[in-house]
């Protein structure tokens, strides 16, 4: 049986870098998409390498621009390789909170381009051989609720984005089921800091009374989802928005601050 291959967008550090662990760790090989975290990737896939034997291709670029979301396909291509799995990690972000006013022209576009029309760049050019296999899988990122569009305090730009792209990645399922192609997205808690490259195991020694489930998030709690929905036997999932919040509020814990 053929080895399958996953794309990862911003592979090379946090919750990325946890799927692409998971993922390898189940014998998919994988091209690991990174911006500016070139060390990171080769120790990454150094060691993936070591560990599991799997193939792995390192690419360099900004998928806020299209220009490098073109350089990524074209690469793919040159290196014949065929993805199989498609996974949407990278999500650029502001942390500085401000209205919508306060956003530059520049700000707004990084923030749109890098949440949305990135999936349209890179699952435009990588679907059809997809299609042509009879089998597929993207994956895309979101947040808490996104599927009720709701109002996001200081984050409209990001809010706007991905809730688009949760009706993006609803469309995706409907069109694409014909071709065994799904679409799902996957909505992390308020998982940051080191948390994102930590395992679940470490977590559970940790006591938090401001999570329901009691324990803080991490990034192999949402490389698991990422996993499952991915595999064979997930066919029947498709159309899915999965918060992974641990039980949290995480936008009513915002908007109460």
């Amino acid at each position: 049986m053929k080895s399958k291959t996953a794309l990862i967008t911003g592979g090379a550090t946090g919750i990325g870098k946890k799927i692409a662990e998971e993922l390898a760790q189940r014998g998919i090989n994988l091209v690991v998409n990174y911006r500016s975290s070139e060390y990171e990737a080769i120790n990454l896939a150094e060691g993936l390498i070591a560990e599991y034997g799997i193939s792995i291709e390192l690419i360099q670029g900004d998928v806020s621009s299209q220009q490098d979301c073109i350089k990524i396909c074209e690469y793919i291509k040159q290196k014949n390789i065929t993805i199989d799995i498609l996974i949407h990690n990278a999500g650029p972000y502001i942390h500085e909170r401000k209205r919508l006013t306060d956003y530059s022209v520049d700000e707004w576009n990084y923030l749109i381009n890098g949440n949305l029309n990135a999936v349209f760049y890179l699952t435009k050019d990588l679907l059809p051989k997809m299609r042509e296999q009879k089998w597929g899988r993207v994956i895309t990122i979101g947040f808490d609720r996104v599927e009720t569009a709701p109002g996001w305090v200081y984050r409209s730009a990001f809010a706007a984005a991905k809730t688009g792209l949760a009706s993006l990645t609803r469309t995706l399922s409907l069109e694409e089921a014909e071709n065994g192609i799904t679409a799902n997205m996957v909505c992390p808690g308020d998982i940051t800091g080191l948390w994102k490259e930590t395992n679940i195991l470490e977590a559970t020694s940790q006591v938090s009374t401001s999570i329901p489930v009691g324990r803080p998030g991490t990034g192999e709690d949402i490389s698991r989802v990422v996993a499952f929905l991915v595999d064979d036997q997930s066919s029947f999932i498709t159309g899915s928005i999965i918060p992974v919040t641990g039980g949290v509020d995480v936008l009513g814990k915002v908007h109460n601050k």
